[in-house]
């Protein structure tokens, strides 16, 4: 169940997009789109987005899998498609809204996940007749009601969190269609449809005006993700360090952090509001990644880049899919490896950072390549 998906440039353009309401405020994601640029000769098509529902969507802060529904299905509905999203009641979308949760588990402890989950991915299965196809950004539970329905399942595997969840990935193997959110994410057990990077919306990054000569480490605080390491990095290089982020270590936070902290070489923001973002991604000398784990793909890493912020990251997942090393940023290993990439970083050019990103994270390239996804699957089936 594998085919060649067309060079996005070949794909129909003309769709672009902005985020309103305080300008980055992803809490209201909005797109406009050029009718005219829009392929009247292929119909459109009804497409079940199946979001996560441990935080709202779009997220008002932390949330990847529910940003990345955010912004297809607002792509989707801006280039004519007909769009039901199932998400949480608070979630924000022009596509028609389905939810049995009120809220994000993650938002509301007296939610039972397990009891969230199950009903709102039934949700989706029971209405399956209605649509062309159901994207599935859930992860791999929602494939064990994919037999019991016609229409085409499409998975965007996000990554995994165990080597046992490959199991039923395997099982439905033939089922659904899956879609690799970058090539060093592909498990070598499983057949995918494709590889598409995830988009962002560019035009809510911006080049700042005087990038300071701060570093940042923008992620979640947990050992994975190296925030101690950026701080031994910041230290050698002799430059400060701003971490911003959602603890979800509190122990890693308190031992490996907070004894470092002290509000001038070392300072902690909390987690970023999406009306920030562009200023303090962009306003850092660079960003550090010096991630522990194989990342699938990186949302903070594109949109640093969609601010000409060079990246400085581990050579471990997807950063070389993302990073051109040397011109965008510099793909390390090792802590020295990195400190000298720390002054290298002055002779890149942020201007054309942003431009490459600009050109491979657009979110009408994601969108694009998705609906010929779509239609892909739903002419293998008829």
């Amino acid at each position: 169940m594998t085919a060649v998906l067309p060079k996005p440039g070949d794909l129909p353009r003309g769709l672009t997009f902005r985020l309103v309401a305080g300008g980055l405020d992803r809490s209201s994601v909005r797109c406009r789109v050029d009718p005219s640029a829009t392929p009247s000769s292929l119909p459109r098509l009804k497409i079940a987005v199946l979001a996560p529902i441990s935080w709202r969507t779009p997220p008002v802060h932390y949330g990847p899998w529910e940003l990345f529904a955010s912004l297809l299905t607002e792509g989707l509905v801006a280039s004519g498609h007909d769009v039901t999203l199932f998400a949480t009641a608070d979630s924000e979308t022009s596509a028609e809204l389905s939810s049995v949760v009120g809220t994000g588990w993650s938002e509301d402890p007296d939610i039972d996940p397990k009891v969230a989950e199950c009903t709102h991915i039934a949700s989706v299965f029971e209405r399956a007749d209605e649509f062309d196809v159901i994207h599935n950004s859930f992860d791999f539970l929602p494939l064990t009601y994919s037999r019991l329905v016609d229409t085409p399942v499409v998975t965007t595997v996000h990554g995994f969190s165990s080597e046992r969840i490959v199991a039923v990935y395997e099982r439905y193997n033939d089922r659904s269609a899956y879609v690799a959110i970058s090539d060093s994410n592909r498990h070598p057990r499983l057949d995918y449809h494709a590889t598409i990077h995830h988009g962002v919306d560019t035009d809510a990054f911006a080049l700042h005006p005087s990038p300071g000569d701060h570093l940042l480490f923008f992620g979640r605080i947990h050992p994975d993700k190296g925030a101690a390491e950026a701080i031994e990095v910041a230290r050698r290089a002799g430059r400060s360090l701003v971490i911003a982020g959602i603890v979800q270590d509190q122990g890693y936070f308190e031992s490996a952090i907070e004894p470092h902290l002290d509000g001038e070489s070392v300072q902690f923001v909390g987690s970023v509001s999406a009306t920030d973002r562009s200023s303090v991604l962009g306003g850092a000398h660079a960003l550090l990644h010096l991630i522990g784990f194989d990342e699938p793909f990186g949302f903070s890493v594109a949109e640093a880049l969609a601010c000409g912020t060079p990246v400085i990251a581990n050579d471990r997942g997807s950063m070389r899919e993302l990073i051109d090393d040397g011109t965008t940023g510099f793909v390390v290993t090792g802590t020295d490896a990195a400190v000298g990439a720390v002054e290298r970083v002055a002779t890149l050019d942020r201007g054309h950072i942003r431009s490459v990103a600009i050109d491979r994270f657009r979110i009408d390239r994601m969108v694009d390549a998705y609906v010929e996804v779509y239609r892909q699957v739903r002419a293998a089936g008829s």
